[in-house]
């Protein structure tokens, strides 16, 4: 694992803002293997709930945070070396304890982001946070890493420690040693999951926007800093989730989405496809290759300048649940509009928000009637119900929650997952999906 940038900013891809409690179920009731409960911010669960919020309401600022993480996305990958995070823009927060004894906190949980952090004492300059701020003199499992050591090739050094410093796009930022710890997650059955030499990073001097219920972050992209890869002889590279849709969120409903590691990850059965995950720079992102939507009999071929690559090279679309919308090109999505006007029959509207282009008044059910739909991956068409592209943004007028994105990033976000089981493999490279009811999963 290295951290090779002195000073390096992060970006929301897959930001996860979720409340965690580990369950070890059935599948192994062992470190190998653990699901976690994910606790959407605008669930009664979540702390930051606001009850006088219309379902309507919850929407739009669902998808204001989505809008906003890809405008980021995008000025990204203006130059490859820089990226932003919005820290208090994602969609759930994950629950961990630090050190020995453990210390509850609430994290960000990014999976658009490698390096893990909280907060810790002494503070040069902190922010607010509900939960007792991480001392690490009180820690017996708590160590510095060394200059020399071979992790802290290319960063700071004070002292004799090893210094990181993150800066943010919105000018939020974290700096503090670099440091290794247990991390221990708490399951419901009184039984923990203790994950021993973490390297993260004890921020002195944080500022910003985060928001008070967190103390910092924890990353779960794809590059060697993040936390998957650093667990990984536990849960072998293997991860999978199951979002619920956006219907069964937004109305006050206690249902949760899932996450899971190790062997309870491995999606398999009937209907399953499954997909190249490809590996390319930087290395937090999940890419995939995308190579048209099809609307009945009828297909618009993705063409896309591959993520950070050149015309040949695969890889053009980003796979992130922290994301609401899917993002795509201007030019494929004006195709893609102009079949989905020729193949429904339903009475076109204007978006009240002006959000959305493509928009009908919805039946009594609160949809509308579209022919098959189908995202074909590289070998692995994903047949997308109506309510993974259209979603009620109102009482009455449903909207194509495919979004043009101009031209430097694609994302295929949430909604377009919902109720599907979607599994990674980081070590056969591959993500797999199964249509699943993620309210009953």
């Amino acid at each position: 694992m290295e951290i090779n940038n002195k000073s390096f900013t992060l970006i929301p891809m897959l930001v996860l803002l979720f409340f965690v409690h580990f369950s070890l179920i059935s599948c192994g009731k062992n470190i190998n293997s653990f699901t976690l409960d994910l606790i959407h911010r605008d669930s009664p669960l979540s702390l930051f709930h606001n009850p006088s919020n219309t379902p309507y309401e919850r929407l739009q600022n669902a998808l204001y945070r989505s809008f906003s993480r890809a405008s980021f996305l995008k000025k990204k990958y203006v130059n490859p070396i820089e990226s932003t995070l919005i820290p208090n823009g994602g969609e759930y927060l994950m629950k961990i304890s630090i050190g020995t004894p453990p210390i509850d906190t609430l994290v960000i949980a990014d999976t658009g982001s490698d390096l893990t952090w909280t907060q810790c004492k002494p503070c040069v300059n902190c922010f607010k946070q509900l939960t007792p701020i991480f001392n690490p003199k009180k820690s017996s499992s708590y160590k510095t890493i060394g200059c020399n050591n071979k992790l802290c090739q290319g960063l700071l050094c004070n002292n004799s420690r090893c210094n990181y410093e993150v800066s943010y796009g919105d000018q939020s930022h974290t700096m503090g040693d670099l440091s290794i710890e247990t991390f221990t997650f708490s399951s419901t059955s009184s039984q923990n999951v203790s994950i021993p030499n973490i390297v993260f990073g004890c921020g002195h001097d944080n500022g910003g926007t985060f928001p008070n219920v967190t103390s910092g972050i924890i990353g779960l992209g794809g590059g060697n800093a993040s936390i998957v890869n650093q667990m990984h002889q536990q849960i072998k590279g293997k991860f999978s989730y199951c979002l619920i849709p956006l219907e069964s969120l937004l109305d006050n409903s206690n249902a949760t989405s899932h996450i899971h590691f190790g062997n309870c990850a491995i999606v398999s059965g009937p209907n399953v496809v499954s997909t190249p995950l490809i590996k390319k720079e930087p290395s937090t992102f999940y890419y995939l290759n995308l190579e048209g939507i099809s609307i009945g009999n009828k297909t618009v071929e993705f063409n896309s300048f591959p993520v950070g690559g050149g015309d040949d090279d695969p890889g053009n679309i980003i796979i992130d649940s922290g994301t609401t919308l899917t993002y795509v090109p201007d030019a494929f999505y004006l195709n893609l509009e102009s079949m989905l006007i020729l193949s429904i029959n339903a009475t076109k509207k204007d978006d009240p928000s002006s959000s959305f282009r493509l928009c009908y008044e919805s039946n009594k059910n609160g949809t509308i009637d579209v022919p098959k739909i189908v995202a074909h991956f590289t070998n692995a068409d994903l047949e997308l119900s109506t309510s993974n592209i259209f979603t009620q943004v109102v009482e009455g007028i449903v909207c194509l929650t495919i979004v043009p994105g101009g031209n430097q990033i694609s994302i295929f976000g949430n909604l377009a997952q919902a109720n599907f089981l979607i599994g990674y493999d980081l070590k056969a490279n591959k993500v797999s999906f199964k249509p699943t009811d993620c309210t009953k999963y």
